[in-house]
């Protein structure tokens, strides 16, 4: 027996008749706007080369962390679904069979999220009526891949039918940027973007941080051996990102902790970092410090500032040695945001060219420290219930616990932060929803008009997320 595939129209919505017609009415005004996607991890080489992709495993199950980290909770390797070793050879599975293997414990993501946007994939995009499970996992694979050969099913074409106005990907600073030169070279009319992501060159702790500053040199024909010299590569490298159309960069800290020192505290501080005569408090320091310097960049250049810290990263060893960063075992940490941030926002907090995009995986702090902060600084933005917690009851906490101190305002809309492109369309749908739903509890309980419930609708889907990342 196989079981029906079918979503149902009000799902997410509220249960109770009146506030569940309020929310329709808003998903209605909003379902069918422009995605835009500023911060995200798909590959730039899909949308330059515009090849098919190969098959549904490479497609829906390898490039997603959400998704193999389940499995393997459950002790079924990485290699039993085909993610590539450390080295980057590729792995030897038979995609049809790493496929099988996720099929037959797809029942493993019940009530999560992927599940929710996994199920979106196959019933909107790929058009199945019956469910994915171990029976039907041949009929998957097979309907899967015939549809990917189809010309309608490259990414560019993809990119058209999920009504994506722009797309922002993201590069190590260290990155040649040459598939977003070959896109602009193109003549595609459609926005695919990059964004800054420092980290390599930035925390001393970073595996090859050393060899990675040489590269920077190289790269930029500056001492990063000297502070002055480091800088300049670093606004260098900035200018070159901005000129492939970066509007933003990001920082993936471990805290949220900044600093204001003196040019000589920071020359000793460099010195120490170079010379790997340092402490873990140092490189805290370090980084903590490399932050307001690019606080002080973000006022020059115009690129917006992302921060999102409190991720305990590469948390399983054997994992990483085997297999890479980035492979389900970044773990979230509590995180303190007010003193952390204060050293950079006495400086810079109250500018007018300047933005800060906070985003946390430590939910208490949103009420107790984030919303009374964004609710006060002109610089800083709440970014959207994030990672983790970018489900739908992670977004309903995000603005009971932010509304009544920052307001919808001081928030930046959605964003999906996803490295599987199919189910960018998804995620929009389900924040649309869910936002939806609690503006209509908004107005149900005469706290909202319909009419400014309609408005903020659209500003949440679309607007917010636009003037934020200066779109």
């Amino acid at each position: 027996m196989t079981t029906p595939l079918a979503l149902h129209p009000d799902r997410l919505f509220p249960r109770d008749k009146y506030s569940r017609d309020i929310a329709k009415s808003l998903y209605s005004g909003v379902k069918d706007l422009p995605i835009i996607s500023p911060h995200g991890h798909t590959d730039p080489i899909w949308f330059s080369e515009n090849a098919s992709f190969k098959n549904a495993s490479e497609l829906l199950v390898q490039p997603d962390h959400y998704v193999f980290r389940m499995l393997y909770s459950q002790g079924i390797s990485l290699a039993a679904i085909g993610i590539p070793g450390a080295d980057g050879k590729p792995s030897n599975v038979d995609p049809r069979e790493s496929w099988q293997v996720f099929a037959n414990h797809y029942h493993l993501f019940l009530g999560t999220p992927s599940r929710m946007w996994l199920d979106h994939v196959f019933a909107e995009i790929f058009k199945f009526d019956v469910a994915l499970d171990s029976a039907t996992a041949d009929h998957y694979y097979d309907g899967i891949n015939t549809l990917l050969a189809k010309e309608s099913f490259r990414p560019r074409a993809l990119f058209d039918q999920f009504n994506i106005e722009l797309l922002a990907t993201t590069e190590s600073p260290l990155d040649s940027l040459s598939h977003h030169a070959a896109i602009q070279a193109s003549g595609w009319s459609r926005r695919v973007i990059t964004t800054f992501r420092p980290d390599p060159v930035v925390d001393p702790e970073y595996e090859g941080f050393s060899d990675n500053l040489k590269q920077l040199a190289d790269l930029t024909q500056q001492d990063t051996a000297s502070w002055s010299g480091y800088l300049a590569a670093l606004r260098q490298r900035r200018a070159f990102f901005k000129q492939h159309g970066a509007t933003a960069s990001d920082h993936g800290h471990p805290t949220a902790a900044t600093a204001d020192l003196s040019l000589a505290e920071c020359e000793h501080l460099f010195h120490k970092i170079i010379s790997k005569a340092f402490c873990a408090k140092d490189a805290e320091l370090f980084r903590a410090q490399v932050l307001t310097e690019m606080a002080a960049m973000s006022i020059d250049d115009g690129l917006v500032m992302q921060l999102h810290p409190g991720v305990y990263r590469n948390h399983n060893q054997t994992v990483f040695t085997g297999y890479g960063r980035d492979k389900g075992a970044d773990i979230p940490v509590a995180t303190e945001y007010v003193k952390a941030l204060r050293p950079l926002l006495n400086r810079f907090g109250n500018h007018a060219n300047f933005t800060l995009i906070v985003f946390t995986l430590d939910e208490t702090s949103y009420a107790r420290e984030l919303a009374p902060l964004a609710g006060h600084y002109p610089s800083l933005k709440l970014g959207p219930a994030w990672w983790f917690n970018d489900s739908p009851e992670g977004m309903r906490r995000f603005r009971q616990q932010t509304t009544e101190t920052a307001g919808f305002y001081n928030t930046v809309g959605f964003n999906d932060d996803t490295r599987a492109f199919l189910s960018i369309p998804a995620r929009h749908d389900v924040a649309r929803r869910m936002d939806c739903g609690y503006l209509a509890e908004l107005v149900a309980d005469h706290r909202l008009t319909e009419t400014a419930a309609a408005e903020l609708a659209v500003k949440l889907s679309y607007t917010l997320a636009k003037k934020a990342y200066r779109l």
